[in-house]
């Protein structure tokens, strides 16, 4: 157990440098306060990766990182507002980068099993790719056009 968590640590670590990096590079924030929310976040998933293995159900780690998340973050909650405060410094999307290049990397790792699903796996994946595009892009075709900016 103590090596999964210096390794979840050391991961959840190197994560948390890169966003703060995107954190700075794509949206110019970089604050003791961001810093600080990414911390919470680290610790908040930890606390998730440990309750999913000493609790004998079979639940995955988001949920108990979801619900650690919702508690503290609850009007209620002594220092809610902090950390709300410090967490939201971090913008999502900077978060979301280092987390599909891991994706990516772990993919590029076990290509051969990527390549048992078969033609067809990749033929249906490039079929929803295209879709989530080009229903994105009408989507937002039609939602600016009601709105009058284009």
């Amino acid at each position: 157990m103590l090596k999964n968590i210096q390794e979840w640590t050391l991961l959840l670590t190197i994560f948390g440098i890169v966003t703060l990096l995107g954190n700075w590079v794509g949206y110019d924030i970089f604050s003791l306060n961001a810093i600080l929310g990414m911390i919470v976040l680290i610790v908040v998933s930890l606390l998730g990766f440990i309750t999913q293995k000493l609790v004998p159900l079979s639940i995955p780690s988001v949920a108990y990182i979801a619900i650690y998340g919702v508690l503290i973050s609850m009007p209620w909650t002594p220092g809610s507002e902090i950390i709300v405060a410090w967490t939201s410094e971090v913008q999502l999307l900077a978060l979301t980068t280092p987390i599909l290049a891991y994706a990516g990397i772990a993919i590029g790792r076990s290509w051969t099993d990527f390549m048992k699903l078969g033609w067809r796996t990749i033929v249906v994946a490039s079929f929803v790719l295209l879709g989530t595009v080009l229903g994105s892009a009408v989507i937002a075709e039609i939602v600016l056009r009601m709105q009058g900016i284009i």
